[in-house]
């Protein structure tokens, strides 16, 4: 079974070999969103039922759920964001899976795909902004969210530029699967992680740790 599962993930066709490991990376940032979500979900609840309610994640004035839980912008379309993460990421777990077993999804389905999921990209970069620089606190199931969001929209978009999903021009599709053979996307995911760290260090320091 380890031996398969190797097998798997070391074909020696380059192209379906990165696919397999494109939608494996999916899946597991996906899982962990919708980890994320579900905890938030529940927090969110339980906050509805009493306002004081003391979160497992407030572990000081900076790293606090409830903090950030009781902004208006936890809820900026009438209902916990969290919702969100459990509507979207189970259809983003079975297209990883899909994608994982061989299957071939159709172009457009695929460019829906990378349309919804850019919008929730920069939906879950624009809550880590406000929490820096409005709310001044951080909870970390958000910047897991944050985090797996990140990783997911590099993987389905490496996926899509490879597959020509996109709908770019000619001269312009061949450039991006140049610009992802050479692994530039990879760095720039690497740049983007180690920049929202930073942006935390640099903003709360040791704080996070008291």
């Amino acid at each position: 079974m380890f031996n398969k599962i190797i097998e798997y993930f070391t074909h020696r066709d380059r192209d379906l070999r990165d696919n397999r490991w494109v939608f494996a990376s999916m899946l597991v940032g996906a899982a962990l969103s919708l980890l994320a979500a579900f905890v938030l979900s529940i927090e969110a609840i339980a906050l509805a039922k009493d306002p004081n309610a003391a979160l497992s994640c407030n572990i000081n004035a900076i790293i606090s759920c409830g903090t950030v839980a009781k902004t208006s912008y936890a809820s900026m379309f009438g209902f916990p964001n969290s919702f969100l993460g459990l509507i979207a990421e189970p259809v983003v777990i079975t297209v990883a899976v899909a994608g994982l077993a061989g299957v071939k999804f159709p172009r457009w389905f695929m460019f829906t795909a990378q349309v919804f999921y850019s919008i929730g990209f920069i939906f879950a970069l624009y809550l880590f902004t406000i929490g820096i620089v409005v709310v001044h606190a951080v909870c970390p199931w958000c910047l897991l969210v944050t985090l797996s969001t990140t990783f997911v929209w590099f993987s389905i978009t490496r996926y899509n530029i490879r597959e020509n999903n996109l709908f770019f021009n000619k001269n312009f599709a061949k450039k991006a699967k140049d610009f992802i053979n050479q692994d530039y996307d990879k760095f720039i995911l690497a740049l983007v992680v180690v920049m929202l760290l930073s942006i935390l260090v640099l903003n709360y320091g040791s704080s996070l740790f008291k």
